[in-house]
């Protein structure tokens, strides 16, 4: 059976799926996209992902558009489109099609694409011997409105994950212009200090991800005091546990930095209690 996805109100096949070249997604990069996880035919928090759509949609001045479009029934319509239980889905929004300057006031109307495809997570042994990352070489620039978007303009973290597979690396971490670590290229990023969670504040320029938001709430559940925070580069060096967070990898432990272990360079505690913990809240909300 040919992939179902969804365009603009309607269920097709991929291979009637066409977007115009002036669209301004392709264009200018004017755009937003969730990425998101569904278990058991669930979608994981996806109220929380299309607030967060909608809240940046607000930013890019396209939030009347959507209200025509009910995209909780077309992400659920999709998954039973292509019979998915457990499946990774993407959804896009983009300022739609326009004239080849770049003014968003000449698009006529918003273009909406979602696709779904089965999961594929990783083994467990992934888990179990964590993630390395490296520095990467570009700067977040905290100041600029993009940082708080997931918006399709999105080359920044892509040369990040180059410069990540390029060094044999799983991840590369940022920094903002002040130095600060921000996050990863598409994972947010926690650190264990003192038996206290950590992770860079949203206004160093770190993304607001719905997976570091559900870590937070269960930090709390778990009594586990946890913090928003200016973050330097010193203090994941004196890290005695570390991990990313998205919503496809959920809770990945990071184990090495550069050519360092991370401690030992192994699974740390909390983050294990984090990962069961963050397995519990899936079975309890899908």
């Amino acid at each position: 059976m040919e992939e179902i996805v969804y365009l603009n109100g309607d269920l097709i096949p991929r291979s009637r799926a066409k977007i115009s070249p002036f669209n301004h997604g392709f264009l200018y990069g004017y755009g937003l996209f969730e990425t998101m996880r569904a278990y058991n035919g669930s979608v994981f928090r996806l109220n929380r992902h299309l607030a967060r759509l909608h809240q940046s949609a607000e930013t890019l001045g396209i939030a009347s558009k959507l209200a025509s479009f009910d995209l909780e029934k077309a992400c659920y319509d999709l998954l039973q489109a292509n019979k998915l239980a457990e499946a990774r889905l993407r959804l896009t929004v983009s300022a739609g099609e326009g004239d080849i300057i770049p003014d968003p006031a000449t698009c006529s109307g918003i273009t909406i694409f979602i696709v779904a495809r089965k999961a594929a997570p990783l083994p467990p042994e992934n888990y179990q011997r964590g993630f390395r990352a490296v520095l990467s070489s570009l700067r977040r620039n905290s100041q600029s409105p993009l940082s708080r978007l997931k918006s399709t303009c999105y080359l920044e973290n892509v040369l990040a994950r180059q410069e990540a597979r390029a060094a044999g690396a799983d991840e590369a971490l940022i920094l903002n212009e002040r130095g600060l670590v921000t996050e990863g290229s598409t994972t947010n990023i926690f650190l264990v200090n003192g038996g206290m969670l950590i992770t860079p504040s949203l206004e160093s320029g770190a993304l607001p991800g719905i997976t570091r938001e559900a870590v937070l709430e269960l930090s709390q559940s778990l009594g586990t005091k946890a913090i928003e925070k200016d973050t330097v580069l010193g203090e994941l060096y004196e890290a005695e546990e570390s991990f990313l967070t998205n919503s496809i990898l959920e809770i990945m432990p990071l184990t090495w930095f550069g050519d360092k272990p991370i401690v030992s360079g192994k699974l740390g505690a909390l983050t294990q209690r984090l990962m069961a913990a963050y397995k519990e809240l899936i079975k309890k909300e899908c």
